[in-house]
């Protein structure tokens, strides 16, 4: 039998209310999706917290949900309803995407892991490669994120299989901060570690619920401190990060702590 006779045993004849029906579902589906991808962004916008997370992250799985439900319902009308045909046509097709769309697919395939796992969701703050920013939009083939400079840049899922992915709040409101001092060798540690505690624990911005710390590295040159705490939100970090740094190096001076200096390099600006 050749291919053409095959192709016919394969697909039912459509008839007129055929075609309505798959017209309806498509445009069914395609109402929808757009609907939802709407309606949900801005119903979470007014909330804050958890509830606005759990409502973003929910958008590219009901949006999975509803391609599945329109392919459910088209393929019985395209094809007889025979486990032999099903089986050769989704072999036809798989096998022809697969030579010509090997990194669309590998993106669309790791898209569904990603939301099967959960690496990244609509909220978090992630960092992929050289990128840092917040998700705004899980796409079937592609990572909308949103950095702190307000670029849109758009990641491939496929990234998934070849690059760590950080995520910094990981489902959660909030993150750790961090806040970096450079002290020179000759000071009181503990003074520093209390005076720092104590900038940490009088910021508007502190989420008090989590714990701060203060964290000290020696160097050659001197002292690296860190203040690792949580603000009350996630995109309030940058606010945070920022009062922490002004009022901590303000009240170091007030103590009379002397920064360390970046020592001046051979050569350079000679």
């Amino acid at each position: 039998m050749n291919e053409s006779g095959q192709i016919s045993q394969i697909l039912r004849p459509l008839g007129t209310t055929d075609l309505i029906e798959l017209g309806l579902i498509i445009a069914s589906a395609i109402v929808l999706i757009t609907l939802m991808q709407r309606l949900i962004p801005w119903v979470a916008e007014r909330f804050t917290g958890k509830r606005r997370l759990l409502l973003l992250s929910s958008v590219p799985v009901i949006r999975l949900v509803l391609i599945l439900w329109a392919v459910i319902l088209v393929v019985p009308i395209l094809i007889e309803p025979s486990l032999q045909n099903t089986a050769v046509l989704l072999g036809s097709v798989g096998l022809a995407i697969g030579f010509a769309l090997k990194d669309y697919v590998s993106s669309l395939i790791a898209g569904v892991v990603a939301v099967g796992e959960q690496n990244y969701r609509n909220g978090d703050w992630v960092r992929i490669g050289d990128v840092y920013g917040e998700v705004r939009h899980v796409g079937m083939r592609t990572l909308e994120i949103v950095t702190p400079d307000d670029d849109r840049v758009l990641v491939p899922h496929q990234q998934l299989w070849t690059q760590p992915v950080h995520n910094a709040s990981n489902g959660d409101a909030r993150l750790q901060c961090v806040a970096d001092f450079y002290l020179h060798p000759e000071h009181d540690g503990m003074a520093v570690c209390r005076v720092l505690e104590d900038v940490a624990l009088t910021s508007p911005y502190l989420y008090f619920d989590d714990p701060v710390s203060v964290v000290a590295k020696e160097h050659p040159w001197g002292t690296h401190y860190k203040i690792r705490a949580y603000p009350v939100d996630s995109t309030q970090q940058f606010r945070f990060i920022t009062d922490l740094t002004i009022r901590g190096r303000s009240a170091l001076q007030d103590i009379s702590v002397r920064f360390a200096v970046s020592p001046v390099v051979s050569g350079v600006g000679s």
